[in-house]
């Protein structure tokens, strides 16, 4: 083989990104400067990607607790049932601040034994322990106290989030245990659905139910509110807390983004590079049980080449179904004209057993998350190259 290496990965550093400031020229001269000072060059079907934040922060797409508020007020006359929001105070602390400053009356359902990205609110022994049904089971905070204690810290963050949620919403809050969404039409019938991957269904549910207004947290601030930012697909779902008062709102037009810095590295360097807006990893904490996206999508904005699934053959099972009998020189040629030949649509045969079936945005999100970190490692662009090139790939 002439090639050594495989995929590589690069956290890329940039300037300090301000409100304002011209991203597809920061990121475009970045990693032409890395590429520079570093000593390698860009290659066609590498990947660049470029955190979520960076470009909401680029955007000034940030909105306060008051504008919030003021859309709560407009969308809810009476009092509100909050449904399933997860447990963070990065997350919806803040968002649960701007809703309660509506000064309406809040009952919150909270899913259990943890929320839908895995945080804890009880431990899961101590629960069937108890003879606590999850499925049927509906507890009062008063429940909640008397069977788990006056402290529930989340082994992670140290945080009681029950606690913390009531004082967010100035004790004007009722907080409820179930995990059946229709449990919130015993307080109120106007209903916001604070869950990011299951709100469609739990949205359908409630209708079906006879709920009067149902919203999710995706139809708050889909639209700016005295010049507020805004996010018209996700509202205020994916954003993040910036202040004690403000946060900042998952990216727009993540498309344009994408496809200009493409469009100008071509000129500039005559290569194909595909580029990707992402937020969270889509994986899972095998300690912790925490599922990292709390995001809508890994990936709100990416070019063309990035569409679809990997369609890879598993070469440890060629090499131990199909190859078991060859020696040593005809098995690498042989699993090189394996790889030529392999069909355009590997779903379903047994030489792709095993392969990772997930959208390639996810897999690529998930690798540039993990080398970005969500620290001060100050890499907030990422080049992937070598991704799409295989054990034949010269």
């Amino acid at each position: 083989m002439s090639r050594a290496i495989g995929t590589t990965v690069r956290g890329i550093r940039t300037p300090i990104v301000k409100e304002g400031d011209d991203l597809i020229n920061i990121v475009v001269d970045s990693v032409l400067e890395a590429a520079s000072i570093e000593n390698f060059q860009l290659q066609d079907k590498d990947v660049i990607g470029i955190t979520e934040s960076l470009v909401a922060r680029a955007q000034g797409n940030y909105a306060t607790v008051d504008h919030i508020a003021k859309d709560i007020e407009t969308k809810f006359d009476n009092e509100i049932g909050i449904v399933f929001p997860i447990l963070s105070r990065n997350r919806f602390s803040i968002l649960l601040k701007g809703i309660a400053n509506s000064n309406k009356k809040i009952h919150l359902l909270l899913s259990y034994p943890s929320d839908e990205v895995g945080n804890h609110l009880m431990d899961i022994d101590k629960m069937d322990e108890l003879k606590i049904n999850p499925y049927s089971d509906v507890l009062t905070e008063e429940d909640y106290r008397r069977l788990f204690g006056e402290k529930v810290k989340h082994p992670f963050t140290g945080i009681d989030y029950v606690d913390l949620y009531k004082k967010m919403a100035n004790g004007n809050i009722d907080i409820y245990f179930s995990n059946d969404p229709r449990t919130i039409l015993n307080y109120t019938k106007d209903v916001l659905v604070a869950n990011v991957h299951e709100r469609k269904r739990t949205k359908r549910i409630l209708k079906e139910a006879g709920a009067n207004i149902v919203l999710g947290i995706d139809d708050i601030l889909s639209h700016s509110i005295d010049g507020s930012g805004y996010n018209p697909e996700y509202g205020l779902l994916g954003s993040n807390l910036a202040s004690d008062n403000e946060v900042k709102l998952f990216p727009r037009n993540s498309q344009y983004y994408v496809e200009e810095i493409q469009k100008i590295l071509k000129e500039k360097t005559g290569k194909n590079i595909e580029v990707m807006v992402y937020g969270d990893g889509a994986f899972k904490d095998p300690v912790g049980k925490i599922w990292e996206l709390a995001d809508p999508v890994v990936s709100p904005g990416f070019t063309e080449g990035l569409k679809g699934t990997p369609n890879e053959l598993k070469l440890k099972y060629i090499v131990d179904t199909e190859l078991d009998e060859l020696d040593k020189s005809e098995i690498l040629s042989a699993v090189k004209q394996k790889i030529y030949s392999k069909d355009i649509d590997l779903l379903g045969q047994a030489e792709s057993l095993g392969t990772t079936p997930r959208q390639i945005t996810d897999l690529l999100g998930s690798l540039c998350d993990l080398t970005s970190g969500s620290g001060d490692k100050g890499t907030p662009v990422v080049l992937v190259q070598g991704y799409f090139d295989n054990f034949a790939s010269e």
